[in-house]
């Protein structure tokens, strides 16, 4: 299918700056909640957790028990990469006051001064679900695996809302230091298993990446998922692997250089982007995450998956070389 620099300029664009403030409201509203079960924010401003994203942090504790947690909003919204067909924010809740280690060997808690919690994840996860049916009286509120859904209406909004436990990631640290590690979230679906996640790197990472190449890298993420649900409606068959968070990752690993080659057609730098990915599949399995931690790929069938889908869009995507 052929594309005009108008349609891939429409493609690229942040859907509007309304996005925002939804990110602040989904934060005010899992606080709110929160406020049944006797937590406060002791006052404190909803903070921007960095520039140049719709990141937004919140410290809560619990007036009885002490127990403290972090909201965070995280993934495409945060990032300012979500498309219209994208509708929910993600807001974690994060479980500070106990928190899961990983230490080098030889190295234990009591290294580190640290003792057992005596709260869980799960736990936390009942108190988010209760808390959240207490402030909409039920309504709207459905439990999932790894999260809880909150369906918007005028007065809300639409929000994945994902407790989980602080990972703390002491492996360099050789002075026993509690605040010197790499901090991750390690979610617990119910059916069981841990997904580790870094979404602070995520955002921070993203961020660095998109300045490097001029701008150009969020504008190709957004233009990848657009183009994905573009196949999808001409009858393309996209595989279930292929994610959203998938995709942002793939195009984190291009090389600076396809970004920037060319300095304002963006119909010629998403062609670039596409064919580094289609000559680049040899080095596929050293790809990472945009986290740049955690491999990209899990198994070579989702490897596989994402090298025929940039397979399918290479001869999917066509533009007029001659547009002016």
């Amino acid at each position: 299918m052929k594309f005009t620099e108008k349609q891939i300029n429409s493609m690229a664009s942040p859907i509007s700056q309304s996005e925002d403030e939804k990110c602040r409201n989904a934060i005010r509203m899992v606080r709110d909640a929160m406020k049944k079960l006797d937590y406060t924010d002791d006052e404190k401003e909803i903070r921007s957790y960095m520039a140049d994203s719709y990141s937004y942090a919140l410290d809560l504790r619990q007036r009885y028990t002490g127990k403290k947690i972090t909201l965070l909003v995280q993934g495409s919204y945060a990032n300012r990469t979500n498309i219209s067909t994208e509708s929910d924010v993600d807001v974690a809740v994060i479980l500070e006051s106990t928190f899961i280690p990983k230490y080098r060997n030889g190295v234990t808690d009591s290294d580190y001064g640290f003792s057992d919690g005596t709260f869980s994840v799960y736990e936390l996860k009942d108190e988010v679900q209760d808390a959240l049916n207490q402030h909409f009286r039920g309504q709207g509120v459905v439990r999932h695996d790894k999260c809880i859904k909150v369906t918007g209406n005028t007065y809300r909004v639409n929000a994945d809302v994902v407790p989980a436990y602080r990972y703390r990631d002491y492996s360099d640290d050789y002075l026993c230091d509690n605040g010197n590690y790499v901090g991750g979230i390690e979610i617990r679906p119910d059916s069981g298993g841990k997904i580790l996640n870094y979404p602070e790197q995520h955002i921070r990472l993203g961020i660095a990446k998109n300045k490097v190449t001029k701008y150009n890298f969020k504008k190709c993420v957004r233009i990848i998922k657009n183009m994905k649900e573009k196949m999808k409606e001409d009858g393309y068959e996209v595989s279930s692997k292929i994610s959203s968070f998938g995709l942002e990752s793939l195009l984190w690993n291009v090389e600076v250089s396809a970004y920037t080659k060319y300095s304002s057609i963006l119909r010629y730098t998403f062609g670039e982007v596409m064919s580094f990915l289609k000559n680049d599949f040899a080095n596929f399995g050293a790809y990472v995450e945009i986290n740049s931690i955690k491999s990209l790929f899990p198994d070579l069938t989702t490897q596989n998956a994402y090298q025929n889908f940039i397979n399918d869009l290479y001869k999917f995507y066509e533009y007029d070389i001659q547009e002016y």
